[in-house]
């Protein structure tokens, strides 16, 4: 690790711990929202469940992006060196924590309201699996830059992409229009 990385670092720690205190206050908020509005549980989860594909989305979308920009960074470089920080963050303190939402919601949500049931929903759930995998091969991803092992040209990274917004928009077709 170079002498910049570690002038990073620090701040890296603090972000963190700050991630995970907003994590720890949403996980409450939502147990409270629970408790006092029992009757409306099922719409509270979906609410949630959308607010984590919304965050779990984005990130899925940037990550791939900043892959692009740091191809062209030499290793080593403070350019190379802030990309890491940045891909390092996006995972663990956005795309991690809301996939795991993401799941536990729509799961929960995919027995209460439909009980595992509809070929629409087993299509989704295949979609999201699928997503899921990329997911995977990005935090692989994440890894291999930050060990400077990448091997795939930027032209990759563009390709890798648009697999999740061709997967949102099969779900979202499914989910809305429930086409079977």
């Amino acid at each position: 690790m170079s002498a910049e990385s570690a002038k990073v670092s620090p701040s890296g720690g603090q972000a963190m711990k700050r991630a995970a205190i907003a994590i720890g206050i949403f996980v409450v908020l939502t147990g409270l929202l629970f408790y006092f509005d029992p009757e409306n549980l099922y719409l509270w989860a979906k609410a949630v469940h959308v607010i984590a594909v919304i965050s779990w989305m984005a990130g899925m979308l940037y990550l791939p992006r900043l892959f692009v920009y740091h191809v062209d960074a030499e290793p080593g470089s403070v350019q190379s060196e802030t990309f890491k920080v940045m891909e390092r963050r996006l995972l663990r303190a956005i795309i991690n924590p809301a996939m795991i939402i993401t799941w536990v919601f729509g799961l929960w949500l995919a027995w209460k309201g439909f009980g595992f049931s509809g070929g629409w929903l087993h299509a989704k759930i295949a979609a999201v699996v699928a997503l899921s995998g990329v997911h995977g091969y990005l935090a692989g991803a994440v890894r291999r830059f930050a060990e400077d092992r990448n091997t795939k040209p930027a032209r990759h990274w563009r390709m890798i992409n648009e697999i999740p917004t061709v997967l949102m928009i099969i779900i979202v077709i499914l989910v809305i229009v429930k086409p079977f």
